[in-house]
C-alpha cells in the first residue's frame, strides 16, 4: 500500500513536468444490458504510466486503477474491469451495462510526455417514439418528422432536397428524454409520394429508421362542428327546461281564483249559559200549561 502512495506521488511529480496536457467531455450511451467499453487515450501500455478512473454513480463513488509495474486498484468490485486491446490499448469494460451504471467516469491517463484527462458523462440509450405526417399550414405543405422521448436525442434528415426553411426543435424533459422535430416547407409541385425522413439513433441495430409521410388526418374540422353541435343541444335544452317550468307557473295562476271562497253562514250560537237558560225557560212554560 505504501508502494502505491509513493508511485502515485511520484506520478504527480511527472504530471507537473509532463509536456503536454490534454482534457475532454464526452457523452456515452448504452443499450440496457450491452456491453460497454469506455476508451481514455490511444496510447499503448508501452508508453503507460499510469491509469485510473475514478467512477461517480447513485451518490457513490469508486476507482479502478493500473501501474505499468503491474500493481492494480478495485475499490468497485462490481464487474467493471481494465482490459486491453488487440494493439495493447486500455480500455474500462463493463459487462452488462445496467441502470446503476449510469454515472460520471473520470479518467486520468499519465503517459511518458504527457496526460490525458477525459470525463465520461454515462447513460441509458432510450429508443425514441417515431412518427411522420403532411400537414397544411397557411395553404402551404408542411412535412413533420418527429422522434420523442429518447435518449440520447436522435438526428434526423431528409430525402428530398426541393425544400426550404426548414426547422428543427430539440426538446429535453425533466427525465433527461430529448424530443427532436423536424418542420419543412414544401415547394408548390414536389412530389411528395417519394418523400421520407431518416431517424438516427444509437439504440437503432441497422444505424437509422426510414418514414413515409402521410397526410395527417383532418379530425380538426369535423371535431368543431362537433363540439358546437352538442353546446347547441345542450342550450336548448336548457332553455326549454327553464320555459316549461314558466308555462306551468303561469298556467297554475291563471286556475287559481282571485276571489276568496265564500264561507258558509253559520248561526250565532249563544254562550252555554244562555243556552241553558232558554231550555230552562221553555221547560217551565210547558210545565205551566199542564198544570
Amino acid at each position: 500500500m505504501k508502494d502505491i502512495k509513493w508511485i502515485y506521488a511520484m506520478l504527480v511529480f511527472l504530471l507537473s513536468e509532463a509536456q503536454s496536457i490534454k482534457s475532454e467531455k464526452i457523452h456515452a450511451a448504452f443499450n440496457l444490458g450491452s456491453e460497454a467499453i469506455l476508451t481514455c487515450s490511444n496510447k499503448t501500455w508501452k508508453d503507460m504510466l499510469f491509469v485510473t478512473w475514478n467512477i461517480e454513480r447513485n451518490s457513490k463513488s469508486c476507482r479502478i486503477g493500473y501501474i505499468d509495474n503491474g500493481q492494480k486498484e478495485d475499490s468497485c468490485e462490481d464487474g467493471k474491469s481494465l482490459q486491453n486491446t488487440s494493439s495493447s490499448q486500455s480500455y474500462l469494460h463493463i459487462p452488462k451495462f445496467s441502470k446503476d451504471d449510469v454515472g460520471v467516469y473520470k479518467c486520468n491517463h499519465v503517459y511518458k510526455g504527457g496526460n490525458e484527462n477525459v470525463e465520461f458523462n454515462v447513460t441509458i440509450t432510450v429508443p425514441p417514439r417515431l412518427s411522420s405526417w403532411l400537414e397544411t399550414k397557411d395553404n402551404k405543405t408542411v412535412a413533420v418528422c418527429k422522434a420523442e422521448g429518447g435518449n440520447p436525442a436522435a438526428n434526423i434528415s431528409w430525402s428530398h432536397l426541393g425544400i426550404r426553411n426548414a426547422s428543427i426543435l430539440e426538446v429535453e424533459d425533466p427525465q433527461g428524454l430529448f424530443t427532436v422535430e423536424s418542420r419543412l416547407e414544401l415547394l408548390e409541385g414536389m412530389d411528395k409520394e417519394h418523400l421520407n425522413c431518416s431517424i438516427r439513433h444509437p439504440s437503432y441495430l441497422e444505424g437509422q429508421k426510414t418514414l413515409a409521410l402521410k397526410p395527417k388526418k383532418g379530425y380538426g374540422s369535423w371535431l368543431y362542428i362537433l363540439t358546437v353541435v352538442v353546446i347547441i343541444v345542450f342550450l336548448a335544452g336548457v332553455l326549454f327546461f327553464v320555459l316549461k317550468k314558466l308555462w306551468r307557473r303561469c298556467k297554475l295562476s291563471e286556475s287559481s281564483p282571485s276571489k276568496s271562497p265564500p264561507t258558509e253562514d253559520v248561526e250565532e250560537v249563544e254562550p252555554y249559559a244562555s243556552y241553558v237558560q232558554r231550555v230552562n225557560s221553555i221547560y217551565n212554560s210547558s210545565a205551566d200549561l199542564y198544570t
